[in-house]
């Protein structure tokens, strides 16, 4: 994962990760609304999620949820996930406003 944190860059995938993990959900699950959410663009495989999955929980973005009495370990977004998240969003909005004035608009 080579994600720029301090230059306040994610890749599009960590950045689809941590959106898809405002709502407690498990590896498949995660995998499905990528896949959903960018029109089958993004598809993601089972290692490289998990691989994901760790950084993300590593780097203290995500946690597992309480799991008891699930078959599948769910996950969620950290208060700090949603901090960076947060800053990506407003990193792409400033991208697509200088892109918008040097297009003109045409997009």
């Amino acid at each position: 994962m080579r994600d720029h944190v301090k230059g306040g860059a994610l890749t599009e995938v960590t950045f689809y990760i941590l959106l898809s993990l405002y709502s407690p959900r498990h590896g498949y699950a995660i995998m499905q609304f990528i896949e959903e959410e960018t029109g089958g663009r993004l598809s993601l495989g089972a290692g490289t999620l998990y691989g994901a999955l760790n950084t993300l929980q590593e780097k203290g973005f995500i946690a597992p949820c309480d799991d008891r009495g699930k078959r599948k370990r769910e996950y969620i977004i950290t208060a700090e996930g949603k901090e960076i998240a947060e800053k990506e969003m407003a990193r792409l909005k400033a991208l697509i406003e200088i892109a918008e004035k040097i297009i003109g608009g045409v997009l």
